[in-house]
């Protein structure tokens, strides 16, 4: 039903207020067949986003998936033959194409940053940043490249940050606040450095976000606190940079840049 919500908001935004214009200027709505191409190598995501965008312009089209979300693909590769109404397949064209580079795209560099780090003990992670109202499939995107979702929204879980801390004034006292009303949900609290880190610990809390520390003083955090809490790092990284960070011994990274700037997967519809 969210899938449908979306593709039908993405597909009203193209049509209001007055539909394709241009298509209805065609008089022959004949049958026609068309594919989808890769137009480079990538991770496919949105595949049922884009059968979807079809359907909302031809409810009898046929959408022949020739590949599954999640798989790497080559440039060249038919991804899709879509068999439907000439009108139809041309009036969703665009939102289908649009999901499968938005999700592609998100899914691609994710793995990149999730190879980086093979062989190491720790999982990459996506953050809140996320475009307004793409959060679900920007997170799927992200799970389909190997990567971990961090939580949805502001109420899965208690995550202390440096402006609830500075604006509180003392982080310990509001870790046991946060403690006393989890009521279920796990707290996370970012350290940006070693005194924040040692003001609480011996506290009964699930994660420490390590933020913008850098590798030594992240390795030092880790030292004194892996025995107790699960260990996370932000802030800063890149794919030049995430091994490194990964090698002391964190066992979560969670990068924005896979959400907030992953470029798009680039695909074609060609008719034939």
């Amino acid at each position: 039903m969210l899938r449908k919500n979306l593709v039908n908001q993405a597909m009203s935004e193209d049509l209001k207020p007055s539909g394709d214009i241009t298509t209805k200027l065609i008089k022959n709505n004949k049958k026609i067949k068309a594919k989808i191409i890769s137009n480079q190598s990538c991770v496919i995501g949105g595949l049922s986003f884009a059968k979807e965008a079809f359907k909302y312009s031809d409810k009898k089209v046929n959408f022949n998936a020739k590949t599954k979300d999640g798989r790497k693909i080559s440039k060249g590769k038919v991804v899709a033959i879509i068999y439907g109404k000439a009108k139809g397949i041309l009036k969703s064209e665009r939102v289908a194409l649009n999901f499968l580079s938005l999700i592609s795209g998100v899914a691609t560099i994710t793995k990149k940053f999730v190879d980086k780090v093979k062989g190491k003990s720790c999982k990459i992670c996506c953050t809140r940043k996320t475009a307004p109202n793409l959060r679900l499939i920007q997170k799927y995107g992200v799970k389909l490249g190997g990567g971990l979702n961090h939580r949805f929204n502001l109420s899965d879980e208690i995550l202390i940050k440096d402006n609830h801390i500075a604006i509180d004034g003392n982080i310990r006292e509001l870790v046991k606040r946060a403690i006393k009303n989890k009521k279920g949900k796990k707290i996370t609290v970012e350290v940006d450095n070693l005194s924040q880190l040692k003001k609480i610990m011996g506290l009964k809390f699930n994660r420490i976000l390590f933020d913008n520390m850098s590798p030594k003083n992240l390795r030092k955090g880790i030292k004194l606190s892996n025995k107790l809490y699960e260990t996370e790092a932000s802030g800063g990284v890149t794919l030049k940079n995430v091994r490194k960070i990964a090698s002391t011994g964190v066992k979560r990274i969670s990068v924005g840049q896979i959400t907030h700037s992953a470029p798009a997967a680039d695909f074609k519809l060609d008719l034939y």
